[in-house]
């Protein structure tokens, strides 16, 4: 059972990386712990400081007293590899999948006895999940758990309510992931299924791209619950296929995040579709974001990933046509309606 608020003394938190969804992290944990957010820009940082607010990524959103922020590394350590593990602090990576190897790299010349993470998706030179990059960099004596569910940055940060899983080999990991960021409006549950978490972070992104592209054309609700629906069942296949519970992928990080994502406005993948069935280019998109949408390059790392194991996404694979074959939207859907029929729980 999670911790109650009331009864854990505030602790100290590093959140590397201050976009979004770190900065959002970061405000919420603030409110209950003395937490430091580092981010590499040191102009960005100070700006932060003066204004108390990230007003690149989260403008409105006041930092509370407990959030710090700096540009400096090795002080941002300091603040958690200073502290007695019994008073268990906690380290955050919140970069995009593609800077976490950058970021382990910096952190390997330093005594860490944990990292939790909160990117989603695969890294697109290697195919990789998360705790595999971080096994390959930092080895497997550095516990390691990813913290993902359905979430938009916005929301949290304003303390609006809703519900996070911490996946984690780590039973210590977990407990102390529970312990801290559980409270106030947010509820956290936890397991030790990474594979099964990450994939389905991971995925759902490609498939809020479908979602946008259907309601971009006009599709209807029908075919939005058909795309979330049938994309649910490619996330299974491809997460049992590479171990994960076939359970996880009906929880949070699961069935939960992909309807999120798939419906809600702030969805920056399902804004990508959107775009693309407006005919814009796909760089004129990414840029009008002006934030890192993990869909595009996770379509391609997890259409080869299929196609190495053998397993059927076909929605997967019509967006990974139209991102980077050429194809259009309107071939995309001719693609998925052209299938011959199967059985449904296949």
């Amino acid at each position: 059972m999670p911790t109650s608020e009331s009864s854990v003394s505030p602790r100290k938190i590093t959140v590397l990386g201050a976009g979004a969804w770190g900065t959002a992290v970061a405000i919420a944990l603030a409110a209950r712990h003395d937490v430091l957010m580092w981010g590499r820009n040191g102009g960005a940082m100070e700006a932060m400081a003066g204004a108390r607010e990230n007003s690149a990524y989260l403008p409105g959103c006041a930092f509370p007293a407990g959030l710090k922020v700096t540009a400096d590394f090795d002080a941002a350590l300091a603040h958690v590899l200073g502290t007695p593990e019994a008073e268990a602090p906690l380290l955050i990576a919140a970069c995009p999948v593609a800077g976490l190897r950058p970021l382990l790299m910096q952190l390997k010349a330093h005594a860490i006895s944990h990292i939790v993470w909160l990117c989603k998706g695969f890294e697109g030179d290697t195919g990789l999940l998360p705790h595999q990059v971080v096994a390959e960099v930092l080895g497997s004596q550095v516990a390691g758990g990813a913290l993902s569910g359905p979430s938009f940055a916005q929301e949290v940060a304003r303390g609006l309510p809703c519900a996070l899983t911490v996946a984690s080999r780590s039973e210590m990991l977990r407990e102390r992931v529970v312990s801290s960021v559980h409270g106030g409006n947010i509820r956290v549950y936890s397991c030790d299924d990474l594979v099964g978490v990450e994939v389905g972070g991971a995925v759902k992104n490609v498939l809020a791209i479908a979602t946008g592209v259907a309601d971009g054309l006009g599709l209807g609700l029908n075919a939005r619950a058909a795309l979330i629906t049938r994309g649910l069942a490619e996330i299974t296949r491809l997460g049992t296929a590479l171990g994960g519970t076939p359970g996880t992928f009906m929880g949070l990080t699961g069935m939960g995040d992909l309807i999120l994502t798939c419906t809600g406005d702030l969805s920056r993948n399902r804004r990508v579709g959107l775009g693309l069935a407006q005919g814009k280019p796909l760089d004129a998109i990414v840029a009008e974001l002006g934030h890192v949408a993990e869909g595009v390059p996770c379509a391609k790392a997890v259409r080869a990933l299929a196609l190495k194991l053998g397993v059927d996404m076909p929605i997967t694979n019509a967006v990974a046509g139209v991102l980077f074959d050429g194809g259009t939207p309107q071939a995309m859907l001719a693609q998925l309606l052209a299938r011959d029929p199967r059985d449904e729980i296949a």
